[in-house]
């Protein structure tokens, strides 16, 4: 089985969520940029990134903050969000089971792939980190969608964008793809998710198959 994230690998999605974020934080008063939001919490919870927040600040965000933010996302991506570069094109090729598994919610993991049409590819099977006690980078989520799947951890190959994620599918006993190719990632990031425990890194999506036969001759 094969697991997506979703947020800068099926979606290039992340240039445009930290622009928000960071709006958001600005507009509350705190000063977090999008290069802050996007270094330190990329591939985490909104959940936990707004807990370390309070917690870095010594004070609290407004009490509806986290639904303003939730928001402004779903208004952005609805006019804004793009598929990823061949993302259609590498699901049409890919045999087998896949799902998704991110740290967003549900509601964003389903506009994020009705907008770009690529919920064909996994519906039902989308899960998010919100159905467990720990986000990323803990197993949790991982573990989660490949019981749901009624698949064994080490049977699934993990597609992720993020250090945090990395080392999210790996403590999970997965084998990890690294994956480079959104408008966010610099030139610095196969390096760090090869550090976290990336099997293989790839920055374009019509490599996807090829990788994963090379990784397990499926």
């Amino acid at each position: 089985m094969v697991i997506f994230d979703c947020n800068g690998v099926l979606v290039d999605s992340e240039t445009l969520s930290t622009a928000i974020v960071s709006q958001e934080f600005m507009r509350a008063g705190f000063a977090l940029t999008p290069d802050i939001v996007a270094r330190y919490f990329t591939g985490r919870r909104p959940a936990d990134m707004f807990a370390e927040v309070e917690m870095a600040a010594g004070r609290k965000l407004p009490p509806d903050f986290a639904a303003t933010v939730a928001a402004a996302t779903l208004r952005r991506f609805r006019e804004e969000l793009r598929a990823t570069k061949h993302a259609a094109y590498a699901l049409s090729w890919l045999r087998g089971p896949k799902c998704v598994a991110s740290s967003s919610s549900h509601d964003r993991i389903r506009v994020s792939l009705e907008t770009t049409d690529l919920i064909r590819f996994f519906e039902p099977n989308l899960f998010s980190a919100g159905d467990v006690r720990n986000g990323k980078p803990a197993p949790d989520l991982f573990l989660h969608a490949a019981d749901r799947m009624h698949v064994e951890p080490s049977a699934c190959i993990v597609v992720e964008d993020s250090p945090v994620g990395v080392g999210a599918g790996v403590a999970a006993g997965m084998t990890v793809i690294g994956f480079v190719g959104g408008s966010h990632a610099g030139s610095k990031l196969g390096n760090h998710l090869r550090a976290a425990g990336a099997s293989a890194v790839i920055n374009d999506l019509r490599a996807l198959k090829s990788t994963i036969i090379d990784l397990r001759g499926w």
